[in-house]
């Protein structure tokens, strides 16, 4: 067979391929499969957060979110020292050590509220804090534009599965944990103690 001849019929496979998969695309009125929906990527952390999250819990800190968290006209973020590698147990979420709150106050970064052995913001311990110290938290969060900036934390290593919910309070102007219910916000208190049994 000459090479003319073949080089034909090559063409000739070649185009009626490309007119197969043109007709299947376009034919009986179907349309072409759209590629999946991707999640759209995560904004970049601005180097200034990232800066900040740095110098309030060290190198390596992660930047969870940022933006005007507490719907207060005012840039935050949440920070967490994330534990890598965590297989994920009862309780979904990511497993920190330690998290933080923080706020742009006229160009200066403040610490609003801590996670580490206990939650605490600038007025004392948060309510439900467990009296013993936790070594991890299961952090959940959401952000909503309406709503703000939820978090739900779980003690990794008490045995307790209670999930202790913190919303900004509007009202006070600070961080605070909210009841069992998730509707109302709890006082802090100055110090932890420990219960002590009464003898009769």
């Amino acid at each position: 067979m000459n090479r003319s001849l073949l080089g034909s019929l090559s063409c000739a496979r070649i185009l009626s391929l490309i007119l197969a998969v043109a007709f299947l695309l376009t034919g009986c009125g179907s349309e072409a499969p759209k590629p999946e929906s991707q999640k759209p990527a995560e904004p970049a952390v601005p180097e200034e957060i990232q800066d900040a999250a740095n110098a309030f819990l060290g190198s390596g800190t992660t930047v969870l979110l940022f933006g005007d968290l507490a719907l207060n006209g005012k840039q935050e973020f949440l920070a967490a020292n994330v534990v890598p590698n965590t297989p994920k147990k009862m309780v979904a979420g990511t497993a920190v050590n330690r998290a933080i709150v923080a706020e742009n106050d006229n160009g200066k970064w403040v610490e609003l509220m801590r996670a580490d052995e206990h939650l605490k913001n600038q007025n004392g311990y948060l309510g439900l804090t467990p009296l013993q110290a936790v070594s991890g938290w299961k952090l959940q969060y959401e952000n909503s534009p309406e709503r703000g900036m939820a978090l739900y934390f779980t003690p990794i290593s008490t045995g307790s599965v209670r999930t202790i919910g913190v919303k900004y309070n509007p009202a006070t102007k600070r961080y605070q944990s909210l009841d069992l219910n998730y509707d109302k916000f709890l006082t802090e208190a100055p110090s932890l103690e420990s219960p002590r049994s009464v003898l009769r």
